[in-house]
C-alpha cells in the first residue's frame, strides 16, 4: 500500500472524527475524569504528568492532521477557481495557478487589479457602473 494513500485516507478519517461533537464531549469527560481523579493520587506530580504527556502528545498529532486537512482544502479550492477562471470567457487565463508564482509577480498581478478596483470606486463615485469587464 503506498503511504501517501494511507496516509491521506487516515488523515480524512481521523479528521472527520475529530470534528464531531461527541469527540469534544470524549476530550471534555477525559478532562472531568481527570480532574476527580485528583484527589485519589494527592495531586501527585505522575497524576498531574499524565495530562500534561497525553495533551501534548495529542496537540502536536493534531497540527500534522490539521495541516493535511487545510493542505487538500486549499488545493482542492484552488482547482475549482482555475477551472472557473478557465471556462469564464474573456477570463485572463494567466491567472490560472497563481499561487505557485513568486511574490514579486504576485505584487504585480496585486498592484494591477488594486488599480481596477480603485478606478472602479471612484467611477460608482461619479454614477458609473462596476460591472463589465474594464479592459477595452
Amino acid at each position: 500500500m503506498n503511504t501517501h494513500n494511507w496516509y491521506s485516507g487516515f488523515a480524512k478519517t481521523a479528521s472527520r472524527f475529530c470534528g464531531r461533537p461527541r469527540t469534544f464531549v470524549l476530550a471534555v469527560a477525559v478532562i472531568l475524569t481527570w480532574v476527580i481523579t485528583g484527589p485519589l493520587f494527592d495531586f501527585s506530580d505522575t497524576w498531574q504528568l499524565v495530562i500534561n504527556t497525553g495533551t501534548t502528545i495529542i496537540t502536536f498529532l493534531m497540527v500534522f492532521l490539521i495541516q493535511s486537512t487545510q493542505n487538500r482544502d486549499t488545493e482542492a479550492i484552488q482547482i475549482k477557481l482555475d477551472e472557473l477562471i478557465r471556462a469564464h470567457t474573456g477570463a485572463h487565463n494567466a491567472l490560472l495557478d497563481l499561487e505557485e508564482l513568486e511574490e514579486e509577480v504576485l505584487d504585480a498581478f496585486r498592484k494591477k487589479y488594486i488599480a481596477l478596483a480603485t478606478a472602479a470606486r471612484d467611477g460608482l463615485e461619479q454614477g458609473a457602473e462596476d460591472t463589465g469587464t474594464p479592459e477595452p
